[in-house]
């Protein structure tokens, strides 16, 4: 029996050293992802394991339980029970921006709800894991012995698929923990080629093409230090708000309807939290709240009380439910088995530092493979050659080896190359099959030089990761999930705010407010109007029109460029409030003024945009060229020297235009007249105007109406269309008002219809609102009627129309007699500029 012995060991050393190891097994073996597949060592097998059992994406679904017990007894002996929700959670959509895994059956859901046991549900490997692996057995990764050496596993994938930014990854070793967000393919994929075409590309122009993390669950984030703090330092905080808008039921109350949640957040846990809120009245005026989400998506519905502050409590939701939520990023994974916090820029060098790496060893092996077949090629080219006298040499030789030694001493032959000719079937002696081993031969020799090539060229190898990258984006790339909206404590967005009509007025000297339409009520004719607007002695208003709070506004300026704004951006404010400079919403060149508003919804293919200037020149572009200006503005037109901007329309391609000059004249002519024509554009003449005279306004007929001029001494009149005949463009035009010195020059032109009003706006900021009814019909060559009083030096600046208010059951409509009423909203792109 032999003699045990002790041995004294300080136990601080002992705990140190064991703690240690335990501490970097944990962080190499569990917790934490390479940089270069960006996959912890059980996803790793997993994925391993699957493509061991040929889990393509087009092969049948199998068991999980099969899938987690060859894992388990191949490659990661932790037992079935720990691989399964690793598995799991490769499969769930929202966890995993791109999954690996396509799971059938319950694999659990965004509730917290468990997923099925793993005897009842099936997997296979998605495309982008089958990327993750491809070229896995090309020597292009090291492989070691597994657990118990009866099998080898690769150290790393090949990783073709940028998984580690795209994906993400969390987890919490000893001492240290990472948390990479999941970012968008077509970004990260963007970053890397300008990385690859330019490697001396600054850290900070990274961001450009990285925006943010892009959450699967979509949602909104609020600020943007913090995406840059962790891009650049590999530490930084993001704040994310679920994705709502507010809505109307049938009984004119509010909801607040939760489109998309926070990453990472329980939904039915920030119900219950919600519930809670409002049970301990820490949260006030919510009525109900219930869980309508469905297979088409989420939908969360908050039905508030009447009268309830919208904007208040969901502030309040905000700041007291996981509505709002924080997600800490730690750019942490392990490089050359060491863990790191990475920037940006160093995640991606690594990644491309590993595909350069495979593509070279890919190459390698392509090339030895290549030579190994090429060099057999030849030694059938010699059999061929020499058929007659190998054949007689093997058939006068004892045995096979014989015949090889034989070969190999009389023709020069290598062991490989004999034992091919030996193996060689009597069919390949065929005219056709000696000429296809001649054109594969050639073929090989064309292959080995490019290959070649490839491994002499840093270029070339530099080329094929950049194309590789490509094709992964076009493949596989979708639209940003998750909107960043730099203020982080801005309630200004369209998702909070009710898609309603809106008066939107720009003075002359460029400020501009909006408020209700039922700020105004409506008049008769020769009224004396209400105050619009507190104006300084040299301002007045110069512009006024009816947009949505959801519509873009596109300005026009006098010099032909177009500026981008959303209408709830501009600031609401009271009737005689003066608003906020225009300057500081857009930014305008020196010396320009804004001289047309158009209000629009989408920029469709099938809609244009026609100008016109003073100077009688008209372009048509289509719309869709207007669809993403710059914050600095972009030209729409290209005018001459002393000419301006006077309007804009936007049309179908199919109407009739009219364009009115100050002297009381105006031209009809079809819109098809005027081609299309891109942005830059000059345009065409659209009416010849004289020295003294220049146009004032225009009209695209739409609605079979009637037309309305209005001078600057108040004077107005209805004219039938059919007044105006149709001429080619180009010329002077006919008679639509006697302008004299008693009605003054023309001003302003309108379509309508007799269900229309007016808003008449002067200099001084005098606003009337009359029915269109109410107006004279009268011919062209006339004067036309008193429309509205003005005071002593006021005078009309513009003319606006507005949808007549619904009529009353006593057959007076609403809001007549001094009472508000309320304008109905206008065709998207039928609201008019008003022209100066």
């Amino acid at each position: 029996m032999s003699q045990e012995t002790v041995l004294p060991v300080r136990l601080a050393k002992e705990m140190k050293e064991s703690y240690l190891t335990y501490a970097m097994s944990v962080i190499i073996q569990r917790a934490l992802p390479d940089v270069r597949d960006g996959l912890k060592p059980s996803q790793r097998r997993i994925l391993v394991a699957m493509n061991d059992l040929n889990l393509a994406p087009g092969s049948q679904h199998r068991k999980c339980a099969k899938i987690a017990g060859d894992t388990s007894g191949n490659y990661h002996p932790h037992g079935e029970q720990v691989i399964y929700p690793t598995l799991v959670r490769l499969a769930q959509p929202f966890n995993m921006r791109y999954p690996l895994v396509d799971g059938q059956g319950n694999f659990g859901s965004i509730d917290g709800d468990p997923p099925a046991a793993m005897r009842y549900t099936e997997a296979r490997m998605t495309a982008p894991a089958v990327l993750l692996l491809e070229d896995l057995e090309k020597d292009t990764v090291d492989f070691v012995p597994n657990y118990d050496e009866t099998k080898d596993e690769p150290v790393v994938l090949p990783g073709k698929f940028p998984n580690l930014l795209v994906n993400g990854c969390s987890g919490i070793a000893v001492g240290m923990a990472t948390s990479i967000p999941p970012h968008n393919l077509r970004e990260v994929a963007d970053a890397l080629v300008a990385l690859i075409e330019d490697p001396d590309l600054p850290d900070v122009a990274l961001l450009d093409y990285v925006k943010g993390p892009d959450f699967p669950t979509g949602g909104i984030i609020h600020g943007v230090e913090g995406i840059r703090s962790a891009y650049l330092t590999g530490q930084g905080r993001v704040t994310v708000r679920a994705r709502t808008f507010v809505e109307t039921d049938k009984k004119d109350r509010e909801r607040i309807v939760i489109t998309e949640i926070p990453y990472q957040v329980n939904k039915s846990a920030l119900i219950e939290k919600i519930a809670s809120l409002v049970r301990e009245e820490s949260v006030e005026g919510i009525a109900d709240i219930r869980d309508e989400s469905d297979r088409k998506g989420m939908r969360i519905v908050i039905e508030l009380k009447k009268d309830a502050p919208t904007r208040v409590i969901l502030n309040q939701l905000f700041q007291r439910s996981q509505m709002q939520d924080t997600f800490g990023i730690s750019l942490l994974a392990l490089v050359g088995k060491k863990p790191r916090v990475l920037t940006l820029r160093e995640l991606l060098d690594e990644f491309i530092k590993h595909r350069h790496e495979i593509v070279r060893r890919r190459t390698a092996f392509d090339l030895a493979k290549a030579e190994a077949r090429a060099h057999i090629l030849e030694g059938l080219r010699v059999a061929i050659d020499h058929i007659d006298a190998i054949i007689e040499l093997i058939r006068s030789s004892p045995d096979p080896d014989t015949a090889r030694t034989g070969l190999m001493e009389r023709f020069s032959l290598s062991e490989k190359q004999a034992q091919a000719i030996l193996d060689m079937r009597l069919q390949r002696l065929t005219g056709l099959e000696r000429r296809k081993i001649e054109e594969e031969y050639l073929e090989l020799i064309k292959t080995i030089e490019n290959l070649k090539g490839i491994l002499a060229s840093e270029a070339r190898i530099r080329e094929i990761l950049k194309q590789e990258i490509l094709e992964t984006r076009e493949r596989f790339g979708d639209e940003r999930r998750t909107d960043i909206i730099d203020d982080i404590v801005s309630f200004d967005t369209e998702d909070l705010i009710a898609d309603e009509d809106m008066v939107i007025t720009i003075s002359h000297t460029g400020y501009i407010k909006r408020l209700p339409v039922g700020t105004y009520r409506k008049q008769h004719r020769g009224g004396r109007g209400i105050a619009g607007a507190a104006v300084k002695d040299d301002d007045f208003v110069e512009q006024l029109f009816i947009a949505s709070t959801h519509s873009y506004l596109l300005c026009f300026t006098d010099q032909g460029r177009c500026y981008w704004l959303k209408a709830h951006q501009v600031p609401q404010g009271a009737r005689t409030a003066r608003g906020k400079a225009i300057v500081n919403l857009v930014r305008l060149r020196e010396g320009e003024k804004i001289t047309a508003v158009v209000p629009v919804r989408e920029f469709r293919d099938d809609r244009f945009l026609v100008l016109a200037t003073r100077l009688g020149t008209i372009k048509k572009t289509p719309l869709s060229a207007f669809g993403n200006p710059r914050r600095v503005g972009i030209v729409a037109i290209t005018m001459e020297e002393g000419d301006r901007l006077i309007g804009a329309r936007v049309t179908d391609g199919n109407r009739e235009i009219v364009l009115a000059k100050a002297r009381g004249k105006a031209i009809r002519f079809h819109e098809k007249e005027v081609r299309a024509m891109g942005r830059a554009a000059k345009g065409v003449r659209g009416a010849t105007v004289d020295p003294d005279d220049e146009v004032i306004g225009m009209v695209t007929l739409e609605r079979n109406g009637s037309i309305v001029v209005v001078t600057e001494k108040g004077f107005g009149k209805r004219t039938t269309i059919d007044d105006y005949r149709v001429t080619r463009r180009g010329g002077k035009g006919v008679i639509t008002v006697k302008a004299s010195g008693r009605n003054g020059l023309l001003v302003g032109i309108r379509e309508v219809v007799d269900s229309d009003e007016l808003m008449i706006i002067t200099r001084n900021g005098i606003i009337l609102r009359l029915a269109v009814s109410g107006i004279s019909m009268l011919g062209r060559n006339t004067q036309g009627v008193k429309m509205i009083n003005l005071d002593e030096g006021d005078e009309v600046r513009a003319v606006v129309p507005v949808v007549r208010e619904e009529v009353e059951e006593d057959g007076e409509p609403e809001g007549g007699g001094g009472e508000e009423g309320t304008g109905a909203p206008t065709e998207d792109g039928r609201e008019d500029e008003g022209e100066g």
